[in-house]
């Protein structure tokens, strides 16, 4: 190929460069009989043209807890693929932040997970890791319905019309980025245990006792390996419903393919590797500490230290499946999620706070209706057993009654 001279009239060329080859190929996935866009089928994870009817079915290999995982390196996280492997386009939402990447031709003006309107379009990124592995969506969209149903149907606490509102509201199917961790941790602990002990002693000719505490130093050791502990790469999510809703099982994990993104939204992570593995260490540790706390002899603990040491470390980037959700009542929004492989539920429900103030009246009523005839039954002499029994009766209507509200009051809580 010709290039630039550096003298006038003399015209110089050079080798035409090898042309790079793009590992990461972006495929579109389009139906072979009619050129239209297919889409993913959760019920047998092929791929079905909407327009007529083609179904290819599924090609994929169960890979599970033998997945491949990576140790931690720089060269590992360096030879990583990047891309999602197929053209996506990222919704990015002006309310809340949420960068989600769709299929070129899913045409949306609303954010997944705040239901806002305020979103622009972009070319999605592909400077980002690719996900190795993930398990398939497997709940269809009227199970989803379904199982949201049935959770808001467990508790007479909500409002008789959510039920209703959950048939209308519209369920985003939608990947989500997470990190799962391998670790050994080895512990060494010791720590200064409480034992009661009563003894027996004598005052003027009176029989006493007393308690105290004897404390004994205890030690001991704990070998635990975790197994795909899960963190979350979204920040969109309350984390308490993600983990309220990520039961799933690893032994599904099958081989990334840009095929089971076809008509389905997914997230890149926003949590990177360096944070999520300071999360799980962090969750490591607490759990290994309570490990080592239950094999003291008594609960009564103090003075408690304890050696950690991490060993066999290693880490994947899946993709798992939800449905997510934002439903408006009475001008306050609650978020849903769906487990997309069990169909576990999590989310807020409003409360009506009316019934909630009913029934609570109601557990302390006897107690206050019993006290009341105990005063005007004292002058007869009758009162004093009553009075007794309205105590109980108050103490165990008031205990039902603190427990329900703060049931009530915690349901929207995230």
């Amino acid at each position: 190929m010709q290039t630039e001279s550096a003298v006038r009239g003399i015209t110089v060329f050079k080798p035409r460069p090898q042309e790079e080859t793009n590992l990461d190929t972006v495929v579109r996935f389009v139906c072979p009989n009619c050129n239209s866009h297919t889409a993913f089928q959760a019920e047998d994870g092929g791929v079905t043209c909407s327009y007529c009817g083609y179904h290819e079915a599924p090609e994929k290999e169960v890979v599970g807890k033998g997945a491949e995982e990576f140790e931690f390196t720089v060269s590992t996280v360096e030879q990583a693929s990047h891309g999602w492997g197929l053209e996506r386009i990222e919704l990015v939402c002006r309310n809340c932040n949420a960068r989600t990447v769709l299929p070129p031709d899913k045409l949306t003006a609303t954010c997944p997970f705040c239901n806002n309107n305020q979103v622009i379009q972009a070319k999605a990124s592909q400077d980002v890791l690719r996900p190795r592995f993930l398990i398939p969506l497997k709940i269809t969209d009227e199970q989803a319905h379904a199982r949201v149903r049935e959770w808001l149907g467990t508790s007479w606490m909500t409002p008789s019309s959510l039920q209703k509102l959950a048939s209308v509201t519209e369920y985003t199917p939608i990947y989500l980025p997470y990190w799962t961790f391998d670790a050994r941790n080895i512990a060494t602990w010791k720590a200064q245990v409480g034992h009661t002990k009563t003894e027996t002693y004598w005052v003027n000719g009176q029989r006493r006792t007393r308690t105290k505490t004897v404390w004994r130093w205890e030690n001991g050791r704990v070998n635990h390996f975790y197994d795909d502990a899960l963190v979350s790469g979204t920040q969109q999510i309350s984390s308490v419903l993600v983990h309220n809703a990520q039961n799933f099982d690893t032994e599904a994990l099958v081989p990334y393919d840009p095929a089971f993104l076809a008509g389905i939204s997914a997230q890149a992570y926003e949590v990177d590797l360096q944070k999520a593995y300071d999360t799980g260490r962090e969750r490591m540790r607490a759990q290994t500490k309570q490990f080592c706390m239950d094999q003291a002899s008594t609960s009564n603990i103090r003075n408690f230290s304890m050696t950690l040491d991490f060993s066999e470390e290693s880490w994947r980037y899946v993709l798992l499946p939800f449905y997510i959700a934002t439903y408006n009542f009475q001008n306050q929004a609650f978020q849903l999620v769906v487990n997309g492989q069990t169909g576990q539920v999590a989310g807020q429900r409003p409360v009506d706070w009316t019934k909630v103030w009913l029934a609570m009246i109601a557990m302390v009523t006897p107690g206050i209706l019993l006290g009341i005839i105990a005063l005007i039954t004292l002058a007869f002499g009758i009162g004093i057993p009553i009075g007794f029994l309205a105590m109980f009766a108050l103490s165990i209507g008031g205990s039902y009654a603190l427990k329900t509200y703060r049931t009530a009051d915690a349901m929207d809580d995230v």
